[in-house]
C-alpha cells in the first residue's frame, strides 16, 4: 500500500499492513519511493501520513479508544 507524507509529494510503501491497521502503534515501517532504486526501510509516524488523494487515515487506525465518547 502506498501512502503520502503530509504536505509533500513523497510516497511511502508500507511494509506491514497489520502495523498500519493497529491503533496501538504510532509508527509504521515503510520505504520512501524515490525513482527506481528501492530505499532502505524507515519508520514513519502515522500522524504524518495520508492517502495519496490527501484524505486522512481512518481514526480507528490511529486511536485505540476511537469508540469512546469524547464528550
Amino acid at each position: 500500500m502506498l501512502l503520502q507524507i503530509k504536505d509533500s509529494d513523497k510516497l511511502v510503501k508500507i511494509l506491514e499492513i497489520q502495523e498500519l491497521l493497529d491503533p496501538n502503534s504510532n509508527v509504521v515501517q515503510g520505504r520512501e519511493q524515490k525513482g527506481e532504486e528501492e530505499q532502505p526501510p524507515d519508520s514513519f509516524k502515522k500522524e504524518n501520513l495520508v492517502f495519496p488523494s490527501g484524505e486522512v487515515l481512518p481514526r480507528c487506525w490511529l486511536d485505540a479508544d476511537y469508540r469512546k465518547d469524547n464528550g
